[in-house]
């Protein structure tokens, strides 16, 4: 019988009734370090909102940030475009120009690495080269794939894609049989054995139960995250907001030096920005006597299926 996100929905500890969001932007505030988003895809800042977006990396630019204390900004790298040793290298560059910006400037920071709710891009590859050339290979890695806004849930350790109100477990989907990024392991313990060819055994990785983050208090998280070995790799649950509100909470009073590698829903969260609704026609649409470009650049069935939708139902307007 194929699971539905109504019933696992339901099988859950119900989500505590409290708003962290203020919280967390003490939690920011006093961090003092500037939240870094390297993007592997233009497709990242879709759950941000007044963030500045960098299109190089350069360690000029880079300082201009950092010395300005901008609180969160991202790098669009879009390295998931390139070959493997390509996006190593690039993910170098970054790295030592990140390094030598933060030395100029006395700024320190929190890296995410932004990359696919479905599981595809350079891991470990680019995270491995990034923490090399940023001289932090002994930070805790934390792994956090859950896409809301996508459909993309992580529970009891498995990943799953949410077609209607189904889940697929993502390595049975079309996104799991990817040319260059493909993967058999839904289990995320399992999966991060397999994309690392075992130097990391699923048995060594660290869970963090959405039973956890809804039932213990953010301290707890806190001062486990402090006692985690170095080098350490841990997966987040979460099948709601609150679920990365709490981890992020933990974290971010833990004051611990991490790399995360997570979805776009996560980089919104950790870094205390409210939500807000969709863009309505008028703010992204104008009347101005100019013409626009849409790039639809997936080849997955899901695009397919909404590129048909948009043309068959948007406001065509030209199109």
């Amino acid at each position: 019988m194929p699971l539905t996100l109504s019933d696992l929905q339901q099988q859950l500890p119900p989500i505590p009734d409290e708003d962290l969001l203020s919280e967390i932007q003490e939690a920011v505030a006093g961090w003092q370090r500037s939240i870094i988003v390297l993007d592997d895809d233009p497709t990242g800042t879709q759950t941000v909102h007044d963030v500045p977006v960098l299109t190089e990396w350069t360690t000029e630019v880079i300082t201009q940030e950092l010395a300005a204390a901008t609180p969160v900004f991202y790098i669009l790298t879009n390295s998931r475009s390139l070959p493997t040793q390509q996006a190593k290298a690039l993910a170098t560059t970054i790295g030592k120009n990140l390094k030598e910006a933060s030395r100029q400037t006395g700024r320190e920071y929190l890296v995410i690495s932004r990359s696919d709710s479905t599981l595809r891009g350079h891991y470990p590859g680019e995270v491995d080269a990034l923490l090399e050339s940023l001289d932090q290979t002994e930070v805790l890695r934390i792994i956090i794939p859950a896409f809301f806004e996508g459909g993309r849930y992580t529970v009891h350790d498995t990943h799953y894609v949410q077609e209607g109100d189904t889940l697929i477990p993502a390595g049975e989907t079309p996104f799991a049989q990817d040319a260059s990024f493909g993967y058999t392991a839904s289990d995320l313990k399992a999966w991060v054995e397999e994309k690392t060819q075992g130097t990391v055994k699923a048995s060594d990785v660290v869970s963090y139960s959405i039973d956890c983050l809804r039932t213990q208090p953010a301290d707890d998280i806190t001062r486990e995250l402090q006692t985690l070995p170095e080098a350490s790799t841990c997966i987040v649950n979460a099948a709601a907001r609150y679920d990365l509100e709490k981890f992020a909470l933990g974290l971010l009073r833990s004051q611990r030096s991490v790399l995360c590698r997570t979805a776009a829903s996560f980089v919104a969260v950790v870094a205390g920005l409210p939500s807000r609704p969709l863009l309505e026609a008028p703010e992204v649409v104008s009347d101005l006597p100019a013409g626009g470009l849409t790039v639809v650049g997936s080849y997955v069935p899901k695009s397919t299926t909404q590129l048909h939708h948009l043309l068959e139902h948007g406001p065509a307007r030209g199109i």
